[in-house]
């Protein structure tokens, strides 16, 4: 019992100056260099160096045309293309990575629980009934319509998925994969459902949002998503603790007095959380969730102070990388960022699952 008490600690402290600390620093300059791609690159060939210019219009208050034009790209365009592209990129791979701990598989998905079809639901039945059943939500709620949508259809799937599974007030995980499994087709059922009755125009959006695309960021998707980005921020540094205590075991948690039905709780309210905002301005992304928090724990081992940090910051490059490749590679056209990511992701991940089941062997 002593030593499974220090098993985390030890994980954490053996590697953090070597593998990890480099993972995390190596992490955080690919993000920033990144970051400054996506502001630089597009196809009107303006790149970051008119950055100063802008800046210095925006506080004197000159007007040029030349200027306005930067102003438009860099600011109104690429810079909350570049900020959601990032949360995008970090709260699906931080759900991953919380999958993952709680389900003891370095290849779970947040997929899994049909949280990500279940926002879908709600984003497509916005998008598709937006001139019908969803004009009054929409004109309630405005720019603010589909990310509130898409965050109660996360939640929503979240909640009857915990309602199924909880006896006595236990929250089984075997039993929680199988429900989620059955609720993800139940979503893809509903979201055939709804494209089947929607006409051609209604039906393109649908087909252009489930492709998975940023071309539509602006600020107030970035204010949309912010409080659920601060929620998200806010909860992991309180499950680091019960999420490295799952990876013991649930009875080895709770004698290390970790609360692991509170635990499963909030991870799924998290997850829910994080990627519900995420699918609402992105459409649906694939292997962002899989592949970063696994690639994480080969790197730097399962300790969660450093996986989810970690995941974060490469989640968030990886998509902006995406992005980049399907703004520029049919430029002017634009590709579909789930395209991108598709090609990008399903080689690699396709790799990890014969590697894995060649180790196994």
């Amino acid at each position: 019992m002593t030593a499974a008490l220090h098993v985390p600690r030890r994980i954490g402290q053996d590697r953090w100056p070597t593998r990890a600390g480099l993972l995390l620093w190596g992490a955080a300059a690919g993000l920033g260099v990144a970051t400054v791609l996506s502001l630089s690159i597009g196809a009107t060939g303006i790149t970051l160096a008119a950055l100063p210019r802008v800046l210095l219009a925006i506080l004197t208050g000159r007007h040029e045309a030349e200027v306005a034009r930067e102003q438009l790209v860099l600011i109104d365009i690429r810079l909350p293309r570049m900020l959601l592209g990032m949360f995008v990129g970090a709260a699906l791979a931080v759900a991953g990575a919380m999958m993952q701990g709680m389900f003891r598989n370095p290849l779970a998905d947040p997929g899994l629980i049909g949280v990500s079809s279940g926002a879908a639901v709600a984003a497509v039945a916005t998008i598709a009934l937006g001139n019908g059943l969803a004009a009054p939500w929409i004109k309630t709620f405005g720019a603010y319509a589909l990310p509130v949508a898409a965050f109660l259809g996360g939640i929503a799937t979240s909640a009857a998925l915990v309602a199924i599974v909880t006896r006595q007030g236990q929250l089984s995980i075997s039993t929680l994969l199988l429900a989620g499994v059955a609720l993800a087709a139940l979503n893809g059922a509903l979201m055939g459902l709804i494209a089947f009755a929607s006409n051609d125009r209604e039906l393109r959006d649908l087909t252009l949002w489930m492709l998975g695309s940023l071309s539509g960021a602006s600020w107030p998707k970035v204010l949309a998503v912010l409080p659920f980005a601060a929620l998200v921020a806010a909860a992991l540094p309180r499950l680091t603790r019960g999420l490295n205590g799952l990876l013991l075991g649930e009875a080895e948690a709770y004698h290390l007095g970790i609360d692991v039905e509170q635990s499963k709780r909030m991870i799924v309210v998290v997850t829910s959380a994080a990627v519900g905002a995420a699918v609402a301005v992105s459409g649906i992304l694939g292997f962002v969730g899989i592949i970063v928090p696994h690639l994480v724990r080969l790197l730097a081992g399962p300790d969660h102070r450093i996986v989810l940090p970690a995941s974060a910051l490469m989640g968030a490059t990886l998509v902006l990388i995406a992005d980049i490749f399907a703004r520029m590679l049919l430029s002017p056209a634009e590709l579909p960022l789930g395209v991108v990511m598709a090609i990008l992701g399903a080689p690699l991940f396709l790799h990890m699952v014969v590697k894995r089941g060649m180790a196994g062997g």
